[in-house]
């Protein structure tokens, strides 16, 4: 699966989060400055091209939808990220994240009895 460019991963989280919608549906979910339509157009195409995004057709709109779930692209960033910075090692990166403190023992142990209750 492709990796996707900063602008066409903030469309697609728009449309995982709302849904199918047109592109003027799209620009409102935008912070300001709010993109240009053909700006939005133009990446809502590209993402056809990957195959993330399709759409319906009435008349000479166009209804735009997801065909990739956030839990599949998801997977596979995370998947991608392990593998180039963590020798494809979840101890390796939770040991990273203990170390800059950006996860706490708490939370830690939160996810210690999450694994411990799957198991069971």
């Amino acid at each position: 699966m492709q990796k996707l460019a900063k602008r066409e991963e903030q469309i697609m989280q728009i449309l995982w989060e709302h849904g199918p919608a047109f592109v003027k549906e799209i620009i409102e979910h935008f912070p300001e400055p709010k993109p240009h339509y053909n700006t939005v157009s133009t990446i809502i195409r590209i993402l056809e091209k990957k195959q993330f995004v399709d759409h319906k057709s009435f008349g000479n709109s166009h209804q735009f939808y997801a065909l990739i779930s956030k839990d599949t692209y998801q997977k596979e960033a995370l998947g991608d990220v392990l593998d180039k910075y963590f020798d494809n090692s979840y101890r390796k990166m939770v040991t990273y994240f203990a170390k800059e403190e950006k996860i706490s023992t708490d939370d830690l142990e939160e996810i210690i009895n999450m694994i411990k209750n799957k198991k069971a």
